[in-house]
């Protein structure tokens, strides 16, 4: 699961990137015999790493020193601080005044520890989860966190949040409050063994402050939290400014001690990354994540760096690699042919664009779960094709015959051989060349359509696309649009081709309904963009949600991969292994970096650093 209401995932983004990794994302449950009654935390396939009585977690300093103002790169714009309704261009940054009922943690696997929730208990046949509230757990008013408010909210986000909480939370029957302090979610019977750490992920809202309040509709006023920070200034579309609470009630918990050490967090605001980086360089953004291969090798050959002033990084990950691809828009007609998309997939040249464009920075990716045990490789094991070979006739064939391989070239440029292999396929889907055009044979219509991108950085990308779709006798276009449009054109699903990510987790779960389930595909603003609507696919989801233990979550994921793969619902494009951070070297950071990637909420500002930079940033 990505998540959908978890705090943890969405606080401190270092820069404009979202690492979606930050989020629960659990399938196939150790937690078979439940919990033994109430219990600090809760895992899936393990023992909890951190007993009851831990102090802090192993990579969090808890004598960091707090305070000083920290700038960040906001990306886009927004025009909402309300994250939870589809609404408007809203600012994730608003997530960090929310407390969710426990943490997940970044050094642990499938794994939460209690922050609003003292315990969790779940029972041995997975019919309810139940958690115990802590008595001094509070709003930035004053007013307790009750079981009520859990319940209000939960049911709020199903009746009037983004459509995707009815999907996400379905396998919930109901929530009961015994009393102020216990908040019992009543499951429906079946496997779904994720649904504890799924609802351990919700940010508990206050019912109070929206008793005179319209909660599904855009607000730029501050909401009422009950985090580490509130929101102290909004300058809508420009900035927005987060200030630690002082007396925020769970600053000794465990799980707190060593994060939110910042005083104050501002988010400028920026349209263009190009900018935002020159602003960086010039001192008015102390913390850069680059995500682009040539500007990492280019940009950074300045005076700062070599002084030291700023540290650039890399800072290597244990995550499961995401699938960016181009993705095919299956509702339109020029894509339902799977001939069609293999035939496309041919024509994009890894190989040169690594080379030429990214500086050889990146790997091919060639699994939805790359970089990882639960990536597919080689041809289907005996436990793989026990999942499959009920299947065989609904899916591809060659999901049991081949490897799959992307097409690969030798980087020359000269990319002849695949174009050939597309014509072929083409030809045999009914396409044939007609006043040097690409047109169909039955209808006369001619091959045309638009790549929609949110981001300039990836036209060189697209580019070396369409010059290859060029030769193939298909007009490819590209359109680069804001934010906002943006948002738009995918939530409506109006878009031929677009250039996305899905960001996966090490224990995939209910999100892979919301990314490939045929329930989504019509669902204004959900993430099965590329609309797929199969029988087979949908099956496989459902058998790997309710996987029992981790080797079949394993076996039942790789299944689920080479349907994926071997149905061309994307051209896949490529990762990295590292996060590259460039930072002005005024921070003090812990030793340890969890395998889930770095994050900025347990670093602080070091006194003697910060005194020693040269620049001036008129702070």
């Amino acid at each position: 699961m990505t998540g959908l209401t978890g705090a943890a995932g969405w606080r401190h983004v270092i820069g404009a990137v979202v690492v979606v990794v930050g989020m629960v994302g659990m399938a196939g449950g150790a937690a078979a015999s439940g919990t033994n009654g109430p219990s600090h935390g809760f895992a899936l396939n393990h023992a909890l790493k951190y007993p009851a009585d831990f102090k802090h977690l192993d990579y969090a300093n808890p004598d960091a020193p707090k305070g000083g103002l920290v700038i960040q790169e906001g990306a886009g714009t927004f025009d909402s601080l309300n994250p939870f309704i589809i609404k408007g261009n809203a600012a994730f940054q608003t997530a960090a005044i929310y407390d969710t009922l426990m943490k997940q943690v970044g050094d642990e696997d499938s794994a939460v520890y209690g922050l609003v929730a003292e315990t969790i208990e779940v029972p041995a046949d997975e019919s309810w989860v139940e958690f115990k509230l802590r008595p001094e757990a509070r709003f930035h008013d004053g007013q307790p966190i009750t079981a009520e408010d859990v319940a209000w909210t939960f049911n709020t986000l199903r009746e009037k949040g983004s459509p995707s909480y009815q999907y996400y939370y379905a396998a919930v029957e109901k929530v009961e409050t015994p009393d102020d302090r216990t908040v019992r979610f009543i499951l429906y019977p079946g496997e779904n063994k994720e649904m504890p750490l799924i609802l351990s992920e919700l940010m508990v809202l206050p019912k109070h402050y929206y008793a005179d309040r319209a909660f599904d509709q855009t607000t730029l006023d501050p909401p009422l939290g009950s985090g580490p920070y509130r929101i102290s200034k909004v300058d809508p579309g420009r900035s927005l400014t987060l200030e630690r609470v002082e007396d925020y009630w769970g600053r000794d918990l465990p799980v707190n001690r060593g994060f939110d050490n910042f005083q104050t967090i501002r988010y400028d605001f920026y349209r263009d990354r190009t900018i935002s980086r020159e602003a960086f360089k010039a001192g008015a953004i102390d913390i850069w994540r680059e995500n682009s291969a040539k500007e990492w090798a280019t940009a950074f050959d300045i005076p700062a760096v070599k002084s030291g002033d700023i540290v650039k990084k890399d800072f290597p990950n244990e995550r499961v690699a995401p699938m960016q691809g181009f993705a095919f828009n299956l509702r339109k007609p020029l894509f339902q042919d799977i001939r069609v998309r293999e035939a496309l997939t041919y024509a994009w040249d890894f190989e040169w664009v690594n080379k030429t464009i990214m500086y050889g920075a990146y790997k091919r990716t060639d699994s939805y779960f790359d970089n990882h045990e639960l990536g597919s490789t080689g041809l289907p094991s005996e436990a793989e094709l026990e999942i499959l070979d009920p299947y065989r006739g609904q899916i591809p064939d060659r999901v049991f015959t081949e490897e799959f391989v992307p097409p690969k070239t030798d980087g020359s440029g000269n990319n002849r051989d695949n174009l050939k292999k597309a014509a072929m396929l083409l030809k045999d889907a009914g396409w044939s060349i007609k006043n040097r055009v690409l047109t169909n044979n039955d209808t006369g219509e001619v091959f045309a359509f638009e790549i929609l991108l949110r981001s300039p950085q990836l036209e060189p990308h697209s580019q070396a696309l369409v010059r290859s779709l060029e030769r193939l006798g298909i007009k490819a276009t590209i359109r680069v649009v804001d934010d906002a449009q943006y948002r738009r054109l995918t939530e409506t699903f109006d878009f031929d081709m677009m250039v996305t990510v899905f960001g996966q987790s090490v224990s995939p779960g209910n999100e892979q309904r919301e990314y490939w389930g045929s329930a989504s595909a019509a669902r204004e603003g959900s993430r099965n963009l590329m609309g797929i609507t199969d029988p087979a696919i949908d099956e496989l989801v459902e058998l790997l949600i309710a996987a029992p233990d981790r080797e079949s979550l394993i076996t039942r994921t790789r299944a689920l991969d080479r349907v994926l793969l071997w149905n061309f619902f994307m051209i896949p494009m490529f990762h990295g292994e590292a996060d590259r951070l460039a930072y002005w070297n005024r921070f003090g950071l812990p030793d340890i970096i969890p395998k889930r990637g770095v994050t900025s909420d347990t670093w602080w500002i070091d006194p003697e650093k910060d005194a020693a930079l040269t620049r001036g940033k008129g702070n």
